[in-house]
């Protein structure tokens, strides 16, 4: 692997990670990024990005939906999931959401090493333990999942921030555009996820996050 993001919003966990993984890469650009937004931008000016390593609790992930919207408009880098959520569910989720592996934060190098070797032969990577627990047949994506992958990287922006209360005023104005092209992005967006009104969707959006084990924990 020639560019690996870590996208974690935690700067010393990003920087243990970043030993280990110049450890087993050791001619790879290791790239970081802190929020999703900071995510998306990095792949913007990286396409040539191998793997991302993805925490689902970074702020303005929104849990699932996040991974989601990665793997829309990124279709072609490989998302590997980093928590320290060992839930079988949230996994078997992040899997059906489109995640290509699961990495524990307690892995150690040796592990993380293991994992990232199996993802780049094009394996779905799980720990031992936790594959032990899942059966993959019994389950299906989602269908908020499939349709939110339907939607334009700009359609899930605008999607974030109705989700954050925003009027469509609001919305222009943080992205920069005209209030009719948010309008007309609303319309598409309640179409494509077969919903009657703005609440429902940002609701649904909210729906898709995961509780952050580390915040439980305080």
């Amino acid at each position: 692997m020639n560019i690996i993001l870590i996208a974690d919003d935690h700067p010393l966990f990003r920087t243990a990670l970043r030993g280990s993984l110049q450890h087993i890469y050791t001619h790879a650009v290791i790239l970081e990024a802190g929020d999703m937004p900071e995510t998306r931008r990095m792949l913007e000016q990286h396409p040539d990005c191998d793997l991302v390593l993805l925490d689902l609790h970074m702020p303005g992930s929104y849990g699932f939906a996040g991974l989601v919207s990665l793997r829309n408009q990124f279709p072609a880098v490989t998302t590997v999931m980093i928590s320290a959520n060992e839930n079988p569910d949230t996994i078997q989720q992040a899997l059906d959401f489109g995640a290509q592996g699961y990495v524990s934060k307690r892995s150690t190098p040796e592990q993380i090493a293991a994992a990232l070797h199996a993802v780049s032969l094009g394996q779905i990577h799980i720990p031992a333990a936790i594959a032990r627990q899942l059966d993959r047949n019994q389950h299906t994506p989602p269908s908020i999942a499939q349709r939110l992958a339907l939607l334009t990287p700009q359609q899930h922006r605008v999607l974030e921030l109705v989700a954050e209360g925003l009027l469509n005023k609001q919305i222009a104005d943080r992205l920069n555009i005209q209030e009719r092209t948010i309008k007309a992005h609303v319309s598409a967006i309640l179409e494509k996820l077969q919903m009657r009104n703005r609440t429902q969707a940002g609701v649904a959006l909210r729906q898709l996050g995961i509780a952050d084990p580390d915040q439980q924990s305080q």
